[in-house]
């Protein structure tokens, strides 16, 4: 099976070899976010091809779409970018030992990263770029889902490699057939690192059946608690921004954890909700508050299987908690480590949440939808890890490097 595939993973290992300057890197990426906008019809009529092979009701739609306003946000990104510095060569720490040797520890690339994900198209822009920036080699493994999304991309990036004459095989498109992930699953010796972007099935997979190191980017399976002490007006905005503003994502909130003594405030806290046609999953203490007051065919009781799932969807489960120690608990049970949050005034809860949620992301008082590496200043990101070895949160530039010792001596030898 790998042998089919050799020759792309050959050509990426020889193209990691070759040393780009900053100001080449740069200029490439700046070529690439000039080309998404010029050729916006063009990636938006090769986009309509695999939208039009999928049922706009299906969760993946809305990520597989591009539209004008997103491919100008790719290419904000990709210029955002092209200005931030490069992490390559940072001294992380130096030091000269007691018998004179220099040692060093700087940051290097990655190498050659394979990235599989489904019906994203912009996950091929924001790879490359990002890979471009730190010296890496991508191998990209996309769905057939977006096939005609991703070559059209693909072309626009080889096309802007080769006006600066550099190796296309910096950015690789393997073909949509999953013979394809198989090879890529096993390419020990050609790919340094593997990061599946996509459903829990498609991470579930690359983790148990890769031979090679992986990164992973999990589902987002998000809380808001809104506490005792929280600020209702405040709450009713970011409630509905985490929930409404992109469904697809996985940063969107699929559970609002309400304190009990603030059930009076639920109805209210919810209204907004209804606008958007969202659908609740109310535990008994809260469905028999919202009856009369949200649309009876959006209120549904909810059952043990809401608790726990990402509903890329308007959905929303809702759930009844007596103190900050129960919602943390239900966090706890539940949570896939992505992004949570609390809304609350009270300084000792904020505290008690800050330092107790296990998650790559925790937030006081703000949507979860900024869980974003173009929110966090990162210029884009190849995803949100939800481990803990090597990186976690959005990855951006640093996390797609490693490091290396450098060590200068003076003939010293040891005794």
């Amino acid at each position: 099976m790998l042998n089919n595939y050799n020759k792309y993973f050959e050509e990426a290992i020889l193209a990691s070899r070759k040393n780009l300057s900053p100001i080449v890197i740069n200029q490439v990426l700046k070529e690439l976010a000039y080309s998404a906008i010029v050729l916006t019809d063009y990636l938006l009529q090769e986009n309509k091809k695999d939208l039009d092979r999928m049922d706009p009701a299906d969760p993946k739609y809305d990520r597989l779409k591009l539209t004008p306003a997103r491919i100008e946000e790719i290419a904000r990104d990709m210029n955002n970018i092209a200005k931030l510095d490069s992490p390559l060569g940072k001294v992380l720490s130096k030091k000269t030992m007691p018998n004179g040797l220099q040692i060093s520890k700087v940051r290097v690339p990655l190498g050659v990263v394979g990235v599989i994900y489904e019906a994203r198209p912009n996950v091929t822009f924001d790879v490359f770029s990002l890979c471009f920036k730190t010296g890496n080699v991508c191998i990209l493994k996309g769905g057939s889902d977006a096939e005609f999304s991703n070559k059209a991309i693909i072309s626009i990036i080889h096309e802007a490699l080769a006006k600066y004459d550099i190796d296309l095989s910096f950015a690789t498109l393997l073909p949509p057939e999953r013979e394809a992930t198989d090879a890529l699953l096993g390419a020990i010796g050609y790919v340094d690192v593997l990061i599946p972007r996509g459903s829990q099935g498609l991470i579930n997979h690359v983790r148990l059946n890769s031979k090679i190191p992986v990164i992973e980017t999990g589902a987002g399976i998000v809380h808001t608690y809104f506490d005792e002490f929280a600020n209702l007006e405040k709450g009713r905005d970011i409630v509905f921004n985490a929930k409404t503003r992109r469904v697809s994502v996985c940063n969107a909130l699929d559970c609002l954890i309400v304190n009990r003594k603030r059930l009076g405030d639920l109805a209210a806290l919810v209204k907004p909700l209804a606008d958007k046609e969202t659908e609740l999953f109310a535990d008994s203490e809260s469905f028999d508050v919202l009856i009369g007051h949200y649309p009876s065919k959006l209120l549904n009781r909810a059952e043990p299987e809401h608790f726990g799932t990402e509903f890329l969807a308007m959905k929303l489960a809702v759930k009844v908690v007596t103190d900050l120690d129960e919602a943390l608990n239900h966090i706890a049970n539940y949570s896939s480590k992505h992004s949570e949050a609390i809304i609350s005034e009270n300084a000792g809860a904020i505290e008690t949440f800050l330092n107790q949620v296990d998650a790559a992301a925790v937030y006081v008082n703000a949507s979860t939808a900024f869980t974003d590496g173009a929110q966090f200043g990162l210029g884009a990101e190849i995803g949100i890890s939800t481990q803990k070895l090597h990186a976690r949160g959005p990855m951006g530039l640093d996390e797609l490097t490693s490091y290396k010792w450098l060590i200068k001596g003076n003939g010293q030898i040891r005794p």
